[in-house]
Formats: C-alpha cells, sequence, structure tokens
C-alpha cells in the first residue's frame, strides 16, 4: 500500500473568491442575471457547499472515511477542493486515476472501484502502486491473479435498492451467499491476496434501510471467509447511492449505515476499516443551471385558451439536465422542475413543457408542469445539477456544453491553502471543527 507523503498544493484558475461575509449564492445568481441573457448555459459552482457537505458527512458517519466518485463531477475545482480536504477517491479508470495522482494525491487514498478493468489498466494500476481494486467473478479474479498478484482485492456483492434513479446490480456485484463464497475459496486457492467487501444500493436511491441490509450481507461474508478459509478481511466499502439534493438530506441514509455498523462490525470488536464512495451527496446541491429561453410556443385551444407552454432552452437531456422519464418513474421530479424565483412567486402559471435545443424529441426537459409565463431571453434556474450532468454531457448538434464559473468565500479559501499540504489521514472533525472554531 502507497503510504508515501501527499504532495498536493491547492491550485486553481478562474475562481471568484467572495467576502467571507457574503450572503448566498443568490446573490450571484441575481447579478448574472441581471447583466442580460447567454448565448450559451451557465453552472454556478458553489465550493462553499461542497465543503459543507464534507462536514456532514464527517458528523453523520465519523467511521466512514469518504472515497468520493470522480465519475459524478469531475470539474478540477471539485477534485482539487476534495484533495484538499483529504478524502480519498473511487476511480474507474485509468484516465481518472492520473487525473487524481496529477493532483499529489497519495496511491493509497485511491480505490480502482470498477470490477471490470482491461489488462492495460492493471498494469498501469500496478506501475503507480494503486493496490485496492473491486471484483465480482471469477474471470476478473483470474486476469488480476496474472497481471497483478500483489493488489489487494475488494469482493464485490450485489444489494440493490428497490427506488433506484440508477440499477447497478444487473451489470455488477455477485450473490454473497452463492458465487461471493466460491470467489473466496478461488482467490485462496489463487493465491491473490482478498482484503474486504464493497457494495452499491445504486445511483440515486430512494430507500435507506437498504444499506443496513447489505452491511449485514457483508457480514456474512467476512464471517464465512474467517471461520471457512482463514482469511481475515479488514475493508468494508458501502458504496454510494446517498442523496445530495438541496431538499434531501441524508440523516436517515446515515443512521441506518452507523445502524449497521454498530450492529455488525461493532468498534471495540473489529478492525475494519470502512470507506464509502458518495459521489451525489458531494456535489448534487453545488451546482445551479442558469439557461435561457431561445424559442417560445404557446398552444391555444378553439376558444383561443392557453392549453401549453412551450420554452426551448440552450440546455437539455443531451446536455446536463435530467432525463425527465427516468426521474417520473421513481417520483423524484423536483430535480428536473425549474426554480420558479421570487419575484414571480404570485404569477398566474401555465401547464409548462421544457424543451432542450436538439432536434430530438425526446429531448424534453420537464413536461406538464405548473410554471409561470417566461418570454424569450428570459432566465430559467435549475438547482441540483451537480452529479452526473456535466459527465453525462455531449455536444449533440453542435450545442455546447455549460461554462463553469467557480465560486468560494475567503474564509473557505483561505482554509483549503493552510491544509492542503497536510497528511489526509489527520483531517478528522475535529481537525476542522478546530480550524473553524479559530477563525471565527
Amino acid at each position: 500500500m502507497g503510504t508515501r507523503q501527499d504532495t498536493h498544493r491547492f491550485e486553481l484558475q478562474n475562481v471568484t473568491i467572495r467576502p467571507s461575509t457574503a450572503g448566498p449564492l443568490e446573490e450571484e445568481i441575481n447579478r448574472v442575471i441581471g447583466a442580460g441573457s447567454r448565448e450559451h448555459p451557465l453552472h454556478l459552482l458553489d465550493l462553499d457547499d461542497l465543503i459543507r457537505k464534507h462536514l456532514i458527512w464527517l458528523r453523520s458517519m465519523p467511521r466512514v472515511t469518504p472515497f468520493y466518485a470522480v465519475k459524478c463531477n469531475d470539474d478540477p475545482a471539485i477534485l482539487a477542493t476534495l484533495a484538499a480536504l483529504g478524502t480519498g477517491f473511487d476511480c474507474a479508470s485509468e484516465a481518472e486515476i492520473r487525473t487524481i495522482l496529477g493532483l499529489g494525491v497519495t496511491p493509497d487514498r485511491i480505490i480502482f472501484a470498477h470490477p471490470i478493468k482491461s489488462v492495460q489498466a492493471l498494469a498501469f494500476a500496478k506501475a503507480r502502486g494503486i493496490r485496492r481494486m473491486t471484483f465480482d467473478n471469477e474471470c476478473e479474479l483470474e486476469k488480476v491473479a496474472r497481471e497483478y498478484p500483489e493488489a489487494e482485492l475488494v469482493l464485490r456483492i450485489r444489494h440493490d435498492s428497490g427506488r433506484v434513479l440508477i440499477a447497478l446490480g444487473k451489470k455488477f456485484g455477485c450473490d454473497a451467499r452463492g458465487d461471493g463464497r466460491r470467489l473466496l475459496a478461488r482467490a485462496k486457492e489463487l493465491g491473490v491476496s482478498v482484503v474486504g467487501v464493497s457494495f452499491h444500493v445504486g445511483c440515486g436511491s430512494l430507500d435507506a434501510d437498504c444499506f443496513y441490509h447489505a452491511v449485514a450481507s457483508a457480514r456474512s461474508v467476512f464471517d464465512y471467509a474467517r471461520d471457512e478459509l482463514d482469511m481475515r478481511l479488514w475493508l468494508l466499502d458501502v458504496g454510494g447511492g446517498f442523496p445530495g439534493d438541496n431538499d434531501k438530506p441524508i440523516d436517515e441514509y446515515a443512521q441506518a449505515v452507523c445502524r449497521g455498523l454498530k450492529e455488525f462490525f461493532p468498534d471495540d470488536k473489529d478492525e475494519v476499516f470502512v470507506i464509502g464512495e458518495p459521489g451525489r451527496f458531494y456535489v448534487g446541491s453545488a451546482v445551479t443551471l442558469l439557461s435561457t429561453v431561445q424559442g417560445k410556443k404557446v398552444v391555444r385551444d378553439e376558444a383561443d385558451n392557453v392549453q401549453q407552454m412551450m420554452y426551448y432552452i440552450n440546455d437539455g437531456v443531451f446536455g446536463t439536465l435530467f432525463d425527465w422519464l427516468s426521474l417520473r418513474e421513481i417520483k423524484d421530479l423536483k430535480r428536473a422542475v425549474p426554480l420558479v424565483r421570487k419575484e414571480r412567486e404570485h404569477e398566474r402559471t401555465f401547464p409548462t413543457t421544457i424543451w432542450g435545443p436538439t432536434c430530438d424529441s425526446t429531448d424534453i426537459v420537464c413536461e406538464d408542469v405548473e410554471y409561470p409565463e417566461h418570454h424569450i431571453g428570459d432566465y430559467i434556474v435549475f438547482e441540483n445539477l451537480g452529479a452526473y450532468g456535466m459527465t453525462f454531457a455531449t455536444n449533440f448538434n453542435g450545442f455546447p456544453k455549460p461554462t463553469v464559473q467557480v465560486y468560494i468565500k475567503a474564509d473557505m479559501w483561505n482554509m483549503l491553502l493552510s491544509i492542503a499540504s497536510k497528511d489526509w489521514k489527520q483531517k478528522t472533525l475535529t481537525f476542522f471543527e478546530g480550524i473553524l472554531e479559530k477563525a471565527h
């Protein structure tokens, strides 16, 4: 395991540093809107919100070390901030590992959390000292045994949430009591080190209790490895799936995880290193999208009554907005419905459909929602777009992805500068509370 000292230095460009006494980011939103309409969409990235989420995680799940899921949003400002805060990183490819190592992060802060890895990616990980990695099948196990026998493997078991935006179990994860046990035995035959168990309940889970039951399932694997194979597992990875929107607190999910850890992995009996792979939780609420109305269609009935307002904006589902149909299926539509700004809260509303800019008829941002009337050139604002929007975005039809403008308050900026080079293992909740207490 890599134990070299971090060489990270906190460096960012094109960041707006706001006064420490500045109000909420809404002030910046109002300023942008007041400056007039824009041709292309704009993301406002609030690093203060990202830092706030980190402190919430540390307070809510003190035993769970966060390994941020890079795939969720790989904006350089986000990654540099998290590197300075001392998180680990969940990487799924050689490119993501390169990016994180480029920040000066040490190999022990990285888990190669893709159950299927190319031979070339394994060679790269081996050359860079990235030892921890997941697997869920015999072919992968044999590949790793052949290409990187020194690796520290983490068995990924399947435990799906019943209500989830993106289910992952159909593609990844093995049955804990079936294939999981056979894979542990096969690893012992091959002389490969399995150090722990991971699971992922799915992206955007709406079921908190599934985390408790997943921890229980992981315990059964630990017990089998110890009792039947004389293998000591020491790492538990509780994956991701935690909510991150500003209207979805993590409390219920954190309580389920902590309850599971207390019951199945008690502190006084197990020396188990527990990590998680949060993505959406950290960045979901950190980004606000400012889009503009570039076209408008009013649909009327024969009596000239308005039946539907249609707006055509400069971002859509081929850009950074979410798939309306998927969100509707799990009854989680708030993320796809634009914010009603204060000055329009008392205006008459109309059934409204908002379309993205492309020529594709599936580019539906939201459909048949009540919304005040807007006009060409007006801004339409969407909250909670920090997770997956930018990494999923394309340039279909030649429409550009949003520009990103980064904001942070001066006190948080100065804190990041002061702690960036310190050992990541020192950056506990007590560490941060001490810094914040001195600042105030």
